[in-house]
């Protein structure tokens, strides 16, 4: 199982929208607010890296309300 971190910054009050619209996302495993330049993280999982690539690219970049994204991929799991 691969994993992906998603930090994304929302446009001024859409952050709970944008947070429930994420947890539907099928893939996203976990999503928390978060202090500082970004406003949630996800948790991205899925069998291969470019299925979790996927997910950002194809389903989460296209939420309304992300103003930007930073994806993080994991290099070692435990």
């Amino acid at each position: 199982m691969e994993t992906i971190y998603l930090l994304c910054e929302t446009d001024v009050g859409k952050l709970e929208e944008v947070l429930r619209r994420l947890q539907a996302v099928p893939g996203v495993t976990e999503v928390q607010a978060v202090t500082g330049p970004f406003d949630l993280i996800a948790k991205v999982q899925a069998p291969h890296i470019n299925q979790a690539l996927d997910v950002v690219v194809h389903k989460i970049r296209r939420i309304p309300g992300i103003k930007a994204t930073e994806t993080l991929v994991t290099v070692a799991g435990g």
